[in-house]
């Protein structure tokens, strides 16, 4: 007990958006201190054996461009722990960052995980936070911090909806009295949405782009609802036929055709968990609507498609990309919460 109150008076709270396209962390009192991509660098030499060379920005700058014995390697695929010894190294590399490197600190951290994890899972996010050297872990839902840092009254007995589209999954859930009364988690997000924009350019052009312009394209011109006046973008990639590296133009238009398998998978998912919620907690939903949360509500128009598809009111909240880290950040800053909405290990 003393040596907990000794780690304690040392250590920072941290919560930790632990996301397969960036990771976030919020610090007690502070608030977001770091927001990077959640890439890492690793040198392989020649006996076989890794070397962390980069975290985070630096990391993703290297993505499609390191020599053969230098990989960039995204640790978290579809919301989940892809590579252990390296997500390890990811967050230690974070909460070190953090508390301006000081071994002796270790704090007590909430992490967001999707909520279709499955326990084996959720170990693997333990373990890999017990390997970075936190004190006390706590995993909270994704969709329930999401509603938190959105402010929704997640403690009162009305519904409240929230859709979270991540780098890796869409969490569709509807909470009441501090809990999740029905969700759905599917693996389709911003990552495989990026994914659709190299094959359709592939398809349509026989031209190869790499992850980052097809994420650059998503977030420049993508749309997810037909617009007025469409845009384009110079893209530069490599010609299939000829092999010579090549500049076209492609438009919103077609972006948004290359979009629509996705779109609509998230549509169709939102669609069932309205379904499937109890007919009360579905009046107090078409009365508030549904909150957006997560970088994917960044997508041009989806809050349009989405309003026309369910004739329910959208909102976008301000900061879609940190409201899932203020949501665990606020938990911290309340015990009540964190031990009604939060698993301990």
């Amino acid at each position: 007990m003393v040596l907990n109150s000794l780690w304690g008076m040392f250590s920072t709270d941290l919560a930790i958006d632990l996301g397969t396209a960036n990771t976030v962390v919020y610090v007690k009192g502070k608030g977001i201190v770091a927001s990077e991509p959640s890439v890492v660098a690793v040198q392989r030499d020649s006996r076989g054996e890794r070397r962390i060379l980069a975290v985070g920005r630096e990391a993703k700058e290297m993505l499609g461009r390191t020599p053969g014995n230098i990989f960039a390697i995204r640790p978290m695929r579809d919301g989940v722990i892809a590579d252990f010894e390296v997500t390890g190294e990811m967050l230690r590399y974070f909460i070190s960052k953090v508390h301006n490197r000081k071994a002796l600190i270790r704090p007590r951290v909430v992490i967001s995980v999707p909520s279709g994890i499955t326990p084996v899972e959720k170990r693997a996010v333990r373990e890999s936070a017990q390997s970075a050297g936190a004190r006390d872990i706590y995993l909270i839902e994704e969709p329930m911090a999401g509603a938190i840092g959105a402010g929704l009254p997640i403690t009162e007995a009305s519904g409240n909806m929230v859709v979270d589209i991540g780098g890796g999954t869409t969490e569709v859930a509807v909470i009441s009295l501090s809990g999740i009364v029905t969700s759905q988690s599917i693996r389709v997000a911003g990552d495989k949405m990026d994914e659709a924009i190299v094959q359709y350019v592939k398809r349509k052009y026989n031209l190869l782009i790499g992850e980052r312009t097809a994420e650059l394209i998503k977030i420049s011109i993508g749309t997810a609802y037909p617009e007025e006046h469409p845009q384009s973008i110079e893209v530069k990639g490599r010609d299939l036929v000829t092999g010579i590296p090549k500049t076209l133009e492609i438009s919103s238009e077609e972006v948004r055709e290359g979009l629509a398998e996705s779109i609509n998978m998230i549509i169709e998912t939102v669609r069932i968990t309205l379904e499937e919620t109890p007919p009360e907690l579905a009046a107090d939903i078409a009365d508030k609507g549904i909150v957006l949360v997560g970088g994917g509500a960044l997508l041009k128009n989806l809050d349009v498609l989405l309003r026309e598809v369910t004739g329910l009111p959208i909102t976008i909240v301000d900061d879609p990309l940190s409201a899932i880290v203020m949501g665990a950040g606020m938990v911290l800053d309340n015990e009540e919460l964190l031990h009604s909405v939060t698993f301990q290990y």
